[in-house]
This record gives C-alpha cells, structure tokens and sequence, in this order.
C-alpha cells in the first residue's frame, strides 16, 4: 500500500466507490472501441472500399465540421434531459451507424454513415465530463479528470493494439469484422453508463423562482461569461500548437521534410501514449494545489519546445533527428498529462449546474475548431512552399495559447485556480 499512496492517495481511493468504478470502465471500453478504428477512415474508405483519395479525404473533414456543429446541440440536450440519457442515446445510435458503417458499398451510403458518426461518435465528452462532476466530489475532480484522460489513452492504445493485429487490407471481411466488433464494444460501454441512471438526471436548481430562471437560461448566458469566452479562445489557440497539429501535419513533415520512414511515426506515437499512461498519476499529484492558469502556460511553452526541437531536426542526420525528436515527445505528452486534468476542473468549477453541459460543450468546440483550422494552416505554408517553417508557426500558437492562460487567470478566484498552496 506504499507503493500505491503516491500515485493514488487514500483519500482518493475512498472516493473510488462503486458508481465511479462503474463510470470509468465505460470510460475505457468506449475508448477502447474508438481506438479499434480510429486511423483506419481514410483506409477503410479508399484501400478497401476504392472510394478516390480525394473523396475520402473530403469526407473526412465534413464530418468533422458536422460533429463540431452539432456540439451546442448536445450541450443543451445534456442539460434538458440529462447526462446519461445523452450517453445512452449516442451509444447506441452509434453502434447503428457502425453496423451500417461495415456494409457501405457507394459513395451516397459512405456520405451517410460518414455524418451519422460524426455526429453522434463525439457527442459523448461533454456529457461525460457532466457526469464525472455529479459522482465525484470537488476537492477530487481535477485528479479523476486526469485519472480519466489516463484510461482514454490507455483504452484508445489498447484498441489499436488489436486493429493492428487484426485488420488485414488483402482481406476486406476483416475490416467489417472490426467495425462490427467496434458495435459490440460501443454497447457494452452504453451499458456500463446505464447502470448510472440515477446520477443522470437533468440540471436542476434550488426553488421554483430559481428552476423558472434556469429553464431560460441557455447559450446566451453562457456567451456572456468572460471567463469562459477567454478560456475557449486560449484553448483555441494552444490547441492549435498541440492536439490539432499533432494529428493534422506530423506525419506529413516528418515523411515529406525530414525524409524519415512512415514507420518513425508510430514510434513517436507510441512514446506519446506510453508516457502519458505511465507519467499521469505522478504528475496529477505534482500539480496539485498549484494555479491551473500558471500550468497551462507551462503546456504552452512545453509544446513550444516540442516544435521548436522539430524544426531544428532539418538540420541533423536521420538517427540524430529521431533521437531527440523522441525525447521532446516525451516532454510533450507530459504536457498533455497536465492540460488533460486542468482544462474540465476550470470549466466545471465556473459552470452553474443548469449549464454544465452547455459549458463542457463549449469547451468541447475549442477541440473542435482547432482540429478544423489546423489543416488549413497547414495546406497554406506547405502550399506556398514555406513547409519548413510550420514547426516555429505551430510553436508560436502554443506560447501564445499559454499567454492566454495568463490572462485568465486574474478573472479566477484562488480555489477555481486550484491555488492551495
């Protein structure tokens, strides 16, 4: 038990009871559904199904835009009805769309299943992260957000895992197989939030006065919260140094500009996955108390020195490049460790509770809209020959990202900083 009370202390094993056990196994099984087929759209669609690249690629980015515009949607939804009805509802319209996903054979079917999943595939972090609050108390909510995010990539590592081992592009029947398996799984995690129901009721407040106020409240009242307008914009834009950039355009330097093996990126990836299942509970503890605010700029300039050691890689033998490259991953993904409890804790601590999942919405769109704007940043430096200054412009989104942090930071009061000591 000494060996478990710095990574996990006593107080917080207490909180560990049955209802949130119960929550981050559906955590983890629905990720690890995600990870089953999470980068194998594109592959699916042209290698498999010989859709054109353009088309699958297309695609691919409308429905991003779909899933992105219909997060106010679910937002609200959570607060009318409830968390875990939002889950249930998503889980399996989901699990829908996957079985019909498996059996695509045009391109006005693709369309279909595309939007369907989109839209009901994303819609589960916001009333996640509401439901998480409701069953856990506040002096523990920003370690069991961290505790979560541990289990998504654990589970997303570990479904990958087992795509890799399955899937074979000589045999489409695999392909349908592991989208069908990923329906499965999908359920199992709905059912895992449907043993919860009585913690998913609808946002309520105090009084009749008070609930008629509340049932008219709705994103305007959220808009009008400077807080939360200033964070989503930082978030935006450290985003756009971090998550977005990562997904949208490593690959395509480190292929095209280092002139390294396609192989090297699963390497990277994989040391970004291993040190933030490994690294998360130690550094849960090592912020806690400390000013939120002041860790995220940290992420910013952590992530600043990620691309700034990729751009220095032009200049450096292969072996030399993705030696250090790897090391910086590492700093990286620690960053990662500590946005990953930080962000929901700040939203939630501001967030009245007939807006909750409004607010988690809304923080749901900074991931969104950066995942959309990365791509196009990137097509307007690589198509204008200036590739090889992406790295520094992704830098600059980071350090400035973090500078926001700053800023916010005198709006907070010292317990939604976090600041206890």
């Amino acid at each position: 038990m000494n060996l478990v009370e710095p990574l996990i202390p006593s107080d917080f094993r207490r909180a560990l009871d049955a209802p949130l056990r119960r929550f981050f196994l559906g955590v983890f099984v629905g990720c690890f559904a995600i990870g089953l087929t999470l980068s194998l759209y594109v592959v699916y669609l042209h290698n498999v199904l010989h859709f054109s690249t353009n088309f699958s690629t297309l695609l691919l980015g409308v429905s991003s835009l779909a899933g992105l515009l219909s997060s106010p949607l679910w937002g609200s939804l959570t607060d009318r009805i409830g968390p875990v009805k939002v889950l249930l509802i998503t889980s399996v319209t989901n699990a829908i769309a996957l079985v019909y996903w498996a059996y695509i054979h045009s391109e006005n079917s693709a369309i279909v299943g595309g939007l369907v999943l989109a839209v009901f595939g994303g819609a589960g972090w916001g009333p996640g992260s509401t439901l998480l609050v409701r069953l856990v108390a506040s002096e523990h909510r920003q370690r069991a957000y961290g505790f979560n995010f541990m289990l998504v990539n654990l589970g997303i590592g570990c479904g990958g895992l087992v795509s890799a081992s399955v899937v074979d592009l000589h045999h489409p029947l695999s392909f349908q197989w592991l989208y069908l398996g990923n329906a499965l799984v999908t359920l199992v995690a709905g059912a895992c939030y449907a043993t919860l129901w009585k913690y998913g009721h609808e946002s309520v407040s105090t009084g009749d006065e008070a609930s008629s106020d509340a049932r008219r409240e709705g994103w305007r009242e959220v808009l009008r919260d400077r807080r939360l307008v200033l964070f989503v914009l930082g978030s935006i834009v450290l985003m756009l140094g971090g998550y977005s950039a990562i997904d949208a355009g490593l690959s395509l330097f480190v292929v095209n500009n280092l002139h390294l093996s396609v192989h090297v990126i699963g390497i990277f990836l994989f040391v970004d996955t291993s040190v933030i299942v490994l690294a998360q509970l130690f550094v849960i503890n090592a912020i806690s108390g400390r000013s939120r605010t002041r860790i995220l700029a940290m992420v910013g300039v952590m992530w600043s020195f990620f691309w700034i050691v990729l751009a220095l890689s032009l200049a450096l033998p292969s072996y030399v490049a993705i030696l250090i490259i790897s090391a910086a991953m590492i700093v990286f993904a620690v960053g990662e460790t500590m946005l990953s409890p930080i962000g929901p804790a700040i939203v939630n601590e501001i967030a009245p509770e007939h807006l909750r999942g409004r607010y988690n919405a809304a923080q749901g769109l900074s991931w969104g809209l950066s995942s959309a704007l990365a791509p196009a940043i990137i097509a307007g430096l690589f198509g204008s020959g200036l590739s090889n200054w992406w790295p520094l412009s992704v830098g600059a989104f980071s350090f400035t990202g973090g500078a926001f942090m700053l800023l916010l930071r005198r709006r907070l009061t010292p317990s939604q900083d976090g600041r206890t000591r």
